[in-house]
């Protein structure tokens, strides 16, 4: 396996590539005008699915090798498994929400406030500890990068 190919399938890699892609989204979401109904609808529940499988594969790849790894740092995974509890109640409730509802957007904002709180602390405190241990990045992005592709089809 080539260097480069190691870089894209490091699980950190990953795991801020789809951070960004949200990100993104979001800010798209933001500069869409107070009646893009459909607009809204639609990139809302783009995100949605985005972090829906973003959260699925972190839960299932992620999180078992930090607490593997890192048993000491308990709270922090234990506070990013509510964050994304919190998270999945806010998806559901937009995914059955239509755009011109009264508190769509609300609902579109407070969870864009959510990951962004989220994502920093994954950034911050939980990649740097999976990067100084002795987790093999290189294969968990291998399997992030396979169940990814398992989940997409």
């Amino acid at each position: 396996m080539t260097d480069t190919k190691k870089t894209q399938h490091n699980a950190i890699t990953l795991l801020k590539k789809d951070h960004q892609k949200v990100k993104q989204a979001f800010a798209q979401y933001e500069e869409l005008g107070p009646y893009a109904f459909v607009h809204k609808k639609k990139l809302a529940d783009q995100i949605c699915a985005e972090l829906t499988l973003h959260t699925q594969l972190e839960e299932e790849i992620i999180y078992p090798a930090f607490r593997e790894k890192l048993s000491d740092e308990k709270d922090l995974l234990n506070e990013a498994k509510v964050e994304h509890d919190s998270a999945k109640v806010l998806i559901k409730e937009i995914q059955q929400m239509q755009a011109d509802e009264e508190l769509f957007d609300a609902k579109v904002k407070v969870l864009s406030e959510y990951i962004e709180h989220h994502v920093k602390e994954e950034e911050d405190e939980m990649f740097p500890l999976l990067q100084k241990s002795d987790v093999d990045l290189a294969l968990l992005g291998e399997k992030l990068f396979q169940r990814k592709q398992q989940l997409n089809k």
